[in-house]
């Protein structure tokens, strides 16, 4: 895992042809297999397939969102907050268990988050997304993931950057 860590980099820009439907299986493996509190599973995911579909996705907010319209599949990752206070958690620990499987696949993923973000001054990302996708009032939206093959390649980040002095150790 750790060489997963090391050399994973979000990724914004991508290839032009989608993503297998083995490498999406394995990745909705990932999702369905991430922790949860309690074992509540609050997480549900939307997935969404295409340019044509993806594209749209990067409207949702005013900045942050751009590397959408080039991704071949996006993963939106949702919670009920009704089944677990804990769905943000959840949702975080879903994603972040793609983005290492996608990585581990060869394929470059982005972080886009919604939670939060504003879409205009009048409406907020989430509401945008909820009635752009026709999501069910109760279910919140975490982030968008953008994956596809990776049109750039990035460095892993110096050892000298990783500011160790974060860790305090007791005992």
């Amino acid at each position: 895992m750790i060489d997963l860590a090391r050399s994973r980099r979000s990724i914004r820009r991508f290839q032009d042809w989608p993503v297998s439907a083995g490498h999406l299986a394995l990745l909705e493996e990932a999702l369905l297999r991430a922790p949860s509190a309690r074992n509540a599973r609050p997480t549900r995911f939307i997935v969404v397939q295409g340019h044509t579909c993806v594209a749209p996705l990067a409207a949702c907010k005013p900045t942050g969102a751009g590397f959408l319209e080039e991704a071949p599949l996006a993963l939106v990752v949702c919670g009920e907050q009704g089944v677990s206070e804990m769905w943000i958690e959840d949702c975080a620990i879903a994603a972040t268990f793609a983005q290492l499987e996608a990585h581990a696949l060869g394929l470059g993923t982005c972080w886009c988050q919604v939670r939060g973000r504003p879409h205009d001054e009048e409406t907020d990302a989430e509401a945008w997304l909820r009635a752009h996708l026709r999501l069910p009032e109760g279910l919140r939206v975490l982030c968008i993931l953008g994956v596809g093959h990776p049109a750039e390649q990035k460095p892993a980040w110096p050892e000298d950057s990783l500011a160790p002095e974060r860790i305090t150790r007791i005992g």
